[in-house]
């Protein structure tokens, strides 16, 4: 498992932490108290599991925070991750999961076959 694989909570206060690109804790802790209801300590916990697996530096005064580690880069992980559950694997099973949806726009098959041509 990689080490910047993040649970939900984590990757939902990494968000505003990547937004802000410089924020401090009690203002992440205000955003996560507006947008999902959460308490304070919870956000301060989340704060320092991040801190505690290098995703983000806590730097005084003021308890500011500053991401370590790119969106992409916790995305990339994070699509690896599903396709190993549940695709095994395969890039193909996970397109074809999205084709039969309809998830995938003109514009977006457009730019994938772009993509791969390029390849």
């Amino acid at each position: 498992m990689s080490e910047h694989k993040l649970p939900e909570s984590e990757i939902k206060v990494m968000d505003f932490i990547w937004s802000e690109k410089e924020t401090s804790a009690k203002n992440t802790a205000a955003y996560m108290a507006e947008k999902y209801g959460w308490k304070k300590n919870t956000t301060y916990t989340v704060l320092k599991n991040l801190n505690e697996k290098g995703i983000i530096e806590r730097r005084d005064p003021g308890f500011k925070v500053f991401p370590l580690v790119e969106r992409e880069e916790v995305g990339r992980e994070e699509a690896k991750s599903l396709l190993e559950k549940f695709y095994n694997g395969s890039v193909a099973g996970l397109f074809s999961a999205f084709l039969n949806d309809n998830v995938i726009s003109e514009n977006e098959m457009k730019e994938l076959k772009e993509l791969l041509d390029r390849e």
